[in-house]
Formats: structure tokens, sequence, C-alpha cells
């Protein structure tokens, strides 16, 4: 039976547990995309790279949308769990799921008939646009499969089994990287070929997800309509705002895309390079986001907010000392990447600006991944869209536009890292602020409930008195030494005989 085991033992040992686990399978599939970058770069041809990082962002874009619906299965479910109630998460499971599959194959039918004209949006033109054309036209109507494996593995991470969440994600991982060199080189399918073995990659997630949730947890259950209109406006309550979320980073990502494109496709090789680099990099932080909601949640629902603290406190001391060693890393392998992607020119500038200071500047998103789950477990998912959107309008725009006058494409990523450090540090303020209120009204609900409760056994004891003594049940002598009033009628009217 599926229990809510983050309510015990050290929050620390989960988080590192839960991030481990998911960072090992998110980073597996980060790793694949980076490997269709380092293969496709093989190939000699410029506009490749560019075309995969235009692809990215609108790829990016899709993929946000699914990471929105699989907060709130994570959530709700883990949130059930904490409360014990094992049949609504069961529920929450299989209507989740239901409306994972019918907004993704909206997004999917929306962006397939425009993928043209959002890569010339983010300013692809010629080879490169044509190139990304074809990318796409393959990879997006997996959009509806990947959507419901990625909900999948929120609920096997909200009951706590981070290792076969882990195992989906590699078990894709593992199809892509076998089948990537045989598609593109043996096959010759260039790019083509990357994009089938990603489809078939999400096949494969997709069947270890549904694996663990229908056979190992038995956690999807029948679809009932009346229980599905009761629970939809509790799962849009977290899923709109989460979606709004999601989509907030791709749009303020597409507005520094665009940016770039303005200056060559060489920039915008090295820009799709550290695109790919850095979720390999940074795969645990990532993951971190995705593995403290469950915690969070299940001691939420158990009403444990001192556990809730603890953990947010946790998850940012290894948040902050993961990214120190992982750019210091990075500083001592600049070398090794540039000459690895076969970089030059202008990309080699942009890599190396990533390897010796923007690295280290991503703990500021870590801050903002770990405040918005927070927010999400707690109630106030709201509060997560304010500040993404925020971070991808006013935290990411005019930082961008400034830092292109003043140091071009340089100045636009260090402005966009800028916009970070703000927002990183007020969304994670915002986040403890909110744990002291529900710490606050816990306490006072629990002072009520006492009061309430001692008011309530002396009412009873009062009336339960008075009503026996207008049947001749009871009297005064009877009640000072303790008759039992919860007695039935029969054996108070026997002992009243016998004993007043």
């Amino acid at each position: 039976m599926t229990t809510a085991k983050f309510t015990q033992g050290s929050t620390l040992s989960h988080i590192i547990y839960m991030s481990s686990t998911g960072a090992i399978g998110l980073t597996c599939l980060f790793l694949v995309d980076l490997l269709d970058l380092f293969y496709l770069s093989l190939l000699g041809e410029q506009h490749l790279a560019a075309a995969v990082g235009y692809a990215g962002t609108v790829a990016f874009f899709t993929t946000s949308i699914s990471i929105g619906l699989s907060i709130a299965m994570g959530a709700l479910v883990s949130k059930a769990l904490g409360q014990g109630k094992r049949e609504s998460a069961e529920s929450y499971v299989t209507n989740i799921s239901v409306v994972t599959i019918f907004v993704s194959l909206i997004i999917m039918l929306l962006t397939w008939f425009n993928i043209e004209t959002l890569l010339s949006l983010l300013g692809a033109k010629g080879e490169t646009l044509r190139l990304g054309t074809v990318y796409l036209q393959i990879l997006v109507p997996s959009m509806p499969l990947m959507s419901i494996a990625m909900s999948l593995g929120a609920s096997l991470r909200a009951v706590g089994d981070g290792k076969l969440s882990m195992l989906s994600t590699i078990g894709g991982g593992l199809v892509n990287a076998i089948l990537d060199p045989i598609f593109i080189f043996t096959l010759g399918m260039g790019i083509e070929g990357a994009a089938i073995a990603s489809v078939l990659s999400r096949c494969a997630v997709f069947a270890l997800s549904f694996y663990g949730v229908y056979s190992k947890h038995k956690l999807l259950g029948r679809w009932h309509v009346i229980n599905f209109k009761a629970q939809l406006p509790f799962i849009m309550a977290i899923a709109l705002p989460a979606m709004l979320t999601n989509i907030a980073t791709p749009i303020g990502n597409a507005f520094v895309t665009r940016t770039i494109a303005e200056f060559g496709d060489s920039f915008m090789a090295g820009y799709a390079t550290i695109n790919r680099i850095l979720p390999v990099a940074f795969g645990m932080i990532f993951a971190l986001s995705g593995a403290i909601g469950p915690i969070l949640g299940q001691n939420y629902g158990a009403k444990l907010i001192p556990r809730v603290r603890k953990s947010l406190k946790d998850a940012l001391w290894f948040c902050a000392g993961y990214v120190v060693v992982v750019s210091l890393i990075l500083y001592l392998l600049e070398d090794y990447l540039i000459s690895g992607f076969n970089l030059t020119g202008d990309a080699v500038e942009v890599v190396t600006l990533f390897c010796r200071l923007l690295a280290l500047t991503f703990v500021f998103n870590g801050m903002m991944f770990i405040a918005n789950a927070s927010f999400n477990n707690l109630g106030k998912p709201k509060y997560s869209t304010w500040f993404n959107m925020g971070k991808a309008t006013l935290g990411t725009i005019p930082f961008v536009l400034v830092g292109a006058e003043i140091a071009g494409v340089k100045g636009i990523l260090i402005g966009q890292a800028l916009g970070s450090v703000f927002f990183g540090i007020a969304s994670i303020m915002l986040a403890f602020k909110l744990i002291k209120q529900k710490e606050c009204k816990t306490h006072r609900d629990s002072e009520l409930a006492d009061k309430l409760a001692e008011v309530a056994t002396i009412s009873t004891v009062n009336a339960l008195s008075s009503e026996c003594s207008q049947f001749g049940m009871y009297s005064e002598e009877c009640d000072s030494k303790g008759c039992n009033l919860l007695l039935d009628e029969n054996e108070n009217k026997n002992k009243n005989k016998n004993k007043c």
C-alpha cells in the first residue's frame, strides 16, 4: 500500500534521493539532446546546429505546458496521500491524465500547423528555417505522448517512487542514444533521423511510466464523469497557473533567441550549444524542482509545517552547493567543450562566457524553481505565475535590450542572467513568508480546536445531565460521583434505582 513516506525521516535525505533519481533520468534525456547536437555537428553544417537551436525553443514551449500539467499531478496526488486519502489520489491520477491528453492534443495541433510561422518569428531564415521545420514536423505530433508520460512520472514521484520515475526516463534516453547514430549516419537521414529517434524515445518513456502507475502502484482507476466534474476545479486551479508559469520561461527564451538571431547563425550555434549543455550540467537542479514538490505536499497535507520549512532550507543549501561545484567543473572543461562541438569564431565567445560566468548565476534560477514548487504545493500557484511572467518580461526584456546595446550578444546573455538574480531572491523570500503564515494559521487552528473540544465536552455533559434529571435517571449525588451518562437508558434506570 502506498503511504506518505516523506512525513518521516530526514528531509535532506529525501531531497537528495528524489533529486538524484530524478536528475539521473532527466540528465539522460538532456544528454541525448546534447548528443543529437554533437552528431549533427559532425556533419559539418553550421545550419544544422542553428536549426536545432530554433527548433529547441519551440519544443521547449510545448514541453513547458506539459510540465505545468505534471505539476498539478504531483501537488494534488502528494497532498492527498499526506492526508491519508488513497482513493482521492487514484482519482486525481486518472482525471489529470484525461486533462493532460485533451490539452496536449490542442497545443500539438496548433503548433504543428504553425511551425514555419513560429520559426520565422524566432528569426530562422533560408536553409536554417527549412531544416528546423522538417525537425519539428516529425517531433511535434509526439507531444501528447510525452505530456502524459511526464504526468505519470510526476505521480510516481508523488508516491515516493523516484527510482521508477528515473528508470522510465533512462529507458527513453537509452533508446534515443542507440537509434541516433543509426538514423543519422548509418541510414543517412541527418536531422530527420534525429527527430525520429526522439519520437521513439518518448514512446519508451511513456511505456515505462504507464507500467509503474498502472501495474506497480495501481494508481489508475476507472474514469467517472461525476468525479471528474468534482475534481476539475481543483485540478485547473493548479494546472492553469502552472502552465502559465512554465510557458513564461520559453517566452523569455524566445525573446533572447530572436535578439541573438540578429547577430547571425554563428552566435546562434553557440547559444544552441549552451542551451544543450545547461540542462545536462544542471539536471540535478531541474530535478530538484520536481523532487521538492511531493516532499512539501505530503508534509503540508499532514500539517507538519516545521518539516515544510526544513525541507525548503535543505533544498536551498543543496542547490547552492551543487551549482558551485558544477560551475567549477564547467570552467575546467571549457576548452574541451569548444573543440568537441567544432565551435569557431563568435560561437566560442558565447560558450566561454557561459562556462566562466553565467553558469554560476544558475543558483538564482534554482531559487525560483524551489519557490515555485513551494507556491504550487502550499495552495498559492498564482504566485508562481506572477514571478515567472515577471522574470520573462520585466526581468528579461529591458535587461536584454540594454545589454545588446552595450555589449552585443555577451550583453544579452549577461542581462538575462541579471534578471534571474532579482527574481530568484524575491521569490524565495516570499516562499518563506508563506510558510510562516501557514505555520501561524496551523497554530491558531490547533488552539481553536482545543478550545472547541473543551467547550463541546462541558456542553455535552451538562446537556446529558439535564436530560437524565428530567426522566428521573440521575441525581446531583450520582453526577458528583461520576455517574456514566453514556450508558443505554435501561442500564441507567437500573443503576439509578440501586444507587440513587
